[in-house]
């Protein structure tokens, strides 16, 4: 148990967040059936496009789940703009860090994010400077971080 410091096993053990918001203005999912991480996360948003709740599920490892916990926490009470500014590094850095091994958890947390903000857009016709060229359909680089994955 010492590759985890103390704020990552209490977001591991004591998870923020999870479940799924009803009629969520947007919900993104993010991950990798090879490695076997699948993070969603659903979001309610206001008319001044702050993030008033988030709530994540999250299929994976201690740290995937601890990545989702503190992602969602971050993000609650951010305009959709800060939000989309929420990085992987930012995420390991509130979570005090994790293994070299994990940090692909974190990028996850961030890609969910990224996606549940996107489909929030695309329903309600609106454009955000972090979502420009964003294709949430792109392959992305995520097994590049994971050493446990074998793609």
């Amino acid at each position: 148990m010492a590759l985890y410091n103390d704020k990552v096993m209490d977001h591991f053990m004591n998870p923020h967040n999870v479940g799924e918001i009803e009629n969520a203005d947007g919900k993104g999912v993010y991950g990798s059936p090879v490695c076997g991480d699948m993070m969603q996360v659903t979001i309610s948003v206001d008319d001044k496009d702050v993030i008033t709740d988030a709530k994540f599920k999250t299929f994976g490892c201690g740290s995937a789940i601890a990545s989702s916990s503190m992602a969602t926490d971050m993000i609650k009470g951010m305009t959709v703009e800060e939000a989309l500014e929420v990085s992987n590094q930012k995420i390991v850095d509130e979570l005090g860090g994790l293994p070299a091994i994990k940090i692909h958890c974190s990028v996850l947390a961030e890609h969910a994010i990224k996606n549940a903000i996107y489909d929030y857009a695309q329903k309600n016709g609106k454009e955000y400077a972090g979502l420009e060229g964003y294709d949430p359909n792109e392959e992305r680089d995520h097994h590049d971080d994971c050493e446990s994955c074998e793609g």
